[in-house]
């Protein structure tokens, strides 16, 4: 196999570890926010809080999903044709759309609230929804500037600014959904204290990003107005629209597939005999609780997409067929190195899982482990939606995710409709259809890749040998588990001691299986230490087996 251009392996493997450990930043305060407003709210407020959430998020996805990403392969591409003074053209153009939209949707989300809250019948929520409107603005305009550092292959600003935001929602959120309940709100208003501080903590991660795109500016302003412009605005807003519109209903559609869930269970949970109330608690644990472990690593691995995109839309540009799939193969592979053993592990440790993150929500964690331990099977398949819808993105085959999507969101609703609707089943239903849509979304977008790169790729690197090390792995830790509960009873050290150990296991049996090459470590941010020490840790454990098998 042909080694990938060090430089372009080294700004994916650079920019993935970046994106990836802010990721993980904003995912721990994302829990730790969770943990105490959960208190705060109870399980019916957080129904009313997350249930105006998922209408913001289709909102935010059809403002900001396919823009950024347009906007990034653009400017890429005006840069590897040496066109840079389009650059600022292309921007410029695209900010216009990213106002225009940002403006439109905070509007229809503020004055149709009553409309959406009535659609999904869920009154409670209207106020959470109002207090979360003004954030649409703010993200568009977020995401503008994010999609122009992208496009010169930074990842800082896109990191810092997701950090902040994160951080932001959670000093104001509890702060300010604190003060309501100290001041005898009723829930509803908690919830919509709680969706101001979202709307601070977002003008704050803008405010960072306008500073540092002022900053950027005047350092390479001189360089930038020596090139001579070649893109008309018509020329670059068709462009741009080519791309974001479909990437956009692609994107809007996982988003619809969310409002369907929702929809569906607070729907058909009240029509098997559950109150108003009761359906709101049961989809506010299910969302809280089993939901928010669920989305920590598909959230995670879109720092792979990001780097990959412009990348690999370089290579294609370039004619550079080997490249291309050497490219396609490291993220799929990249994917499914973590994606595997997360699966394998949520489906078997949900319980401890859901005790270590919610220690004080016994009734809930019990209520809601079977369904996170059956959204474990998801994980990976959600995981390769990002992968392969990078892919095909970065082809500008955007159209075909979109049917990609269509059949899996109507797969989605029809068994949503059946399952949950069926009293032996009730809520067990949402895990299950999501397992179906994500299976029948993936399985597509395999063929359409394929298709589109013309080469045969390692099914058993990408797949199968993280998935014989991940379920080595995991099955020695829950057996592990399992006899030291036995023996000293349940506790937050035993979960959290077989956790690390299964981590540990599956790094060892990973270079055993040969899931993780010296090539990788070479390509890292200070690769040749960790190419030192993976030989070290290879040979000891190589040396030993052959000893054994000596004997």
């Amino acid at each position: 196999m042909a080694v990938i251009e060090e430089n372009s392996k080294k700004v994916f493997f650079s920019g993935v570890l970046l994106l990836s450990f802010s990721t993980v930043l904003v995912k721990i305060i994302g829990l730790i926010y969770k943990i105490p407003m959960l208190s705060y709210l109870g399980s019916e407020g957080m129904g009313y809080f997350n249930s105006a959430y998922e209408i913001y998020a289709l909102f935010c996805i059809i403002a900001t999903a396919g823009l950024p990403v347009a906007l990034s392969v653009l400017i890429s591409g005006a840069l590897a044709r040496k066109e840079g003074a389009s650059v600022d053209r292309i921007y410029r153009s695209a900010l216009k759309i990213f106002l225009f939209i940002g403006i439109i949707g905070s509007v229809t989300m503020w004055f149709g609230a009553h409309a959406f809250c009535s659609w999904i019948q869920n009154e409670g929520a209207f106020l959470a929804l109002r207090s979360i409107a003004p954030t649409v603005f703010l993200i568009c305009v977020s995401s503008a500037l994010r999609g122009y550092f992208q496009g010169f292959q930074r990842m800082m600003p896109t990191a810092m600014s997701q950090l902040l935001e994160s951080l932001g929602k959670l000093v104001f959120g509890l702060l300010f959904a604190y003060t309501a309940l100290e001041r005898g709100y009723p829930t509803e208003t908690v919830a919509a204290a709680a969706g101001w501080g979202l709307t601070l903590g977002s003008g704050i991660s803008l405010l960072y990003l306008l500073l540092e795109k002022k900053r950027f500016s005047l350092r390479n302003k001189i360089e930038r107005e020596a090139l001579s412009s070649k893109l008309a605005n018509v020329k670059i807003l068709r462009s741009l629209a080519s791309l974001a519109i479909p990437m956009t209903l692609g994107a809007a559609l996982i988003s619809v597939t969310k409002i369907v869930d929702m929809t569906m269970i607070l729907r058909r949970l009240q029509a098997i005999g559950y109150t108003e109330a009761s359906a709101n608690e049961a989809f506010g644990n299910y969302t809280t609780l089993a939901l928010s472990v669920f989305a920590v690593l598909p959230t995670l691995l879109n720092s792979v997409s990001l780097p990959l995109v412009p990348i690999l839309s370089g290579a294609i540009i370039s004619g550079n067929t080997e490249r291309q799939k050497q490219m396609i193969e490291l993220s799929y592979r990249f994917a499914a190195l973590f994606a595997i053993p997360a699966s394998l592990g949520i489906a078997a440790f949900s319980h401890r899982i859901l005790s270590l993150v919610f220690p004080y929500a016994t009734e809930a964690v019990d209520t809601t482990a079977p369904l996170l331990s059956l959204l474990g099977a998801s994980v990976f398949l959600s995981c390769m939606i990002t992968a392969t819808n990078s892919v095909l993105h970065a082809y500008r085959s955007v159209n075909l995710p979109i049917f990609s999507m269509l059949a899996g969101t109507l797969v989605k609703g029809v068994s949503s409709y059946f399952l949950i609707g069926n009293p032996k089943i009730g809520l067990l239903g949402a895990p299950i259809s999501s397992f179906l849509c994500n299976f029948v979304i993936v399985l597509l977008n395999f063929i359409f890749a394929a298709r589109l790169c013309h080469a045969e790729l390692s099914v058993s690197k990408i797949f199968f040998r993280p998935f014989g090390a991940a379920a080595v792995s995991v099955g020695c830790s829950l057996l592990v588990c399992t006899f030291f509960e036995e023996k000293y009873g349940e506790g937050a050290l035993v979960s959290i001691s077989s956790l690390l150990f299964c981590v540990v296991l599956y790094f060892i049996f990973s270079v055993l299986f040969g899931c993780i090459t010296s090539e990788d470590l070479q390509a890292l941010p200070l690769g040749e230490k960790c190419n030192c020490v993976f030989k070290r840790l290879k040979s000891i454990i190589f040396k030993e087996n052959t000893q054994k098998m000596g004997k």
